[in-house]
């Protein structure tokens, strides 16, 4: 294949080393400065200018994209994309990814387990925020940092409060975050390629240093992931729309604690601590994926009118269960299932032959009409205030 990795670091370890291993595989590969490409839209299809001239094609890209350029590098990526050019990882997911708020708003929908988190903007929403996530000491985060950067831990209520009125006042966005004791100084980092785990480390800070991150001194060691941190790590990986990401997650009491999905993740320490070959493993996943440009299923599938792509649920004591999918009748009502999620099982394109039990949600594409009557019913987050009995209010008197 001919791959393109975009980075302004040709010479760092990642990119020197993702680029022989694509070289040594015999694939064409070229490392493209990112801030030198020129979106061009004005022709009949999408297209790339590379320092002034039209871009030759390429069968992939690798995006490896700092925090400083996002956005201009997740639009070379999403352009890309319009050309039909395999990437890993998406635009939207490398912007998701980038912003701790947004990141952890989609992750929360999707019951990964993630340490108790707050977002606030008013001086006065401060200690109530603290006080929700289990108050004091708590963990004070940049937005948008990288490499432990803007990482804070404060020991009391008063010093938390403190510290954000500062970063307030330079207009920074702050997130409150539960600190995690049993996990102090230390965390796990699952690189994920596709969908299983290619190698994973331990880090541990240096003396009361409280990140653990390799920049800031922290040392690591290989680790064997239980099936519960894998199925967490790829889980929060793809709900973010990444196929090569570092997963960060914390050793809660309960299980993993998912941090941080990271699109550009380091592969020095992870390779040295782990003695594999980490960049070969993305090499070989690229290589086997080009054929298969990533889309967008839902707005692809729902061009024609009155088509679209919907979450149903088989109902408790429904005709459908006990059913196979061929019996269901849905394909008669024009509704075809795409994939069915039982418990935490996702199973793709299921058999004709498979059995519907209670509580299945079935990933349909069909008539939305006749979707409409299976889609589950919104979650009532609050229970309705209930009216006042009549003579609950007694009439004035003079």
């Amino acid at each position: 294949m001919k791959l393109a990795i975009l980075s302004r670091s040709p010479g760092a370890y990642s990119t020197h080393r993702l680029k022989s291993a694509a070289l040594e595989r015999g694939h064409d590969c070229k490392v493209l400065n990112t801030l030198r490409f020129a979106i061009d839209l004005s022709g009949d299809e999408p297209d790339l200018q590379f320092r002034g001239r039209q871009l030759s094609d390429y069968d992939a890209i690798l995006p490896r994209i700092g925090a400083s350029i996002t956005y201009f590098g997740t639009a070379v990526v999403r352009q890309f994309e319009q050309m039909d050019v395999y990437t890993p990882n998406t635009a939207n997911g490398i912007a998701n990814s980038r912003d701790k708020l947004r990141a952890t708003q989609i992750l929360s929908r999707h019951e990964i387990g993630m340490p108790a988190t707050t977002f606030v903007r008013d001086k006065a929403d401060v200690l109530p925020a603290i006080e929700l996530v289990g108050g004091a000491p708590v963990v004070i985060k940049l937005l948008e940092g990288t490499q432990g950067i803007g990482v804070i831990l404060a020991p009391d209520k008063k010093v938390a409060e403190a510290i954000i009125e500062t970063l307030q006042s330079t207009k920074q966005n702050v997130l409150i975050q539960q600190f995690i004791a049993e996990s102090r100084g230390r965390d796990i980092r699952a690189l994920v390629v596709g969908d299983r785990v290619v190698g994973a480390m331990r880090r541990t800070a240096q003396g009361d240093e409280f990140r653990s991150n390799v920049h800031r001194g922290g040392s690591v060691e290989a680790v064997e992931l239980t099936p519960e941190y894998e199925r967490t790590a790829v889980r929060a990986a793809q709900i973010m729309g990444l196929r090569v990401a570092g997963v960060d997650m914390l050793e809660g009491a309960d299980g993993p604690l998912v941090m941080e999905v990271n699109s550009s993740p380091g592969l020095e320490g992870i390779e040295r601590a782990t003695d594999l070959d980490i960049a070969g493993a993305i090499i070989d996943h690229i290589a086997n994926q080009v054929d298969f440009p990533e889309l967008d299923v839902r707005q692809r599938l729902s061009v024609s009118t009155g088509y679209g792509v919907a979450e149903l649920l088989v109902r408790e004591g429904a005709d459908l269960v006990g059913t196979t999918i061929a019996e269901s009748g849905l394909r008669e009502r024009d509704i075809t299932v795409l994939t069915l999620h039982r418990d935490t099982d996702v199973i793709p394109n299921p058999k004709t032959s498979r059995v519907l039990e209670a509580n299945d949600r079935l990933l349909c594409f069909g008539k939305l009409d006749e979707m409409r009557d299976m889609i589950p019913a919104r979650r009532k987050r609050r229970a309705k205030i209930r009216k006042l009995p009549a003579d609950a209010i007694p009439e004035a008197t003079d």
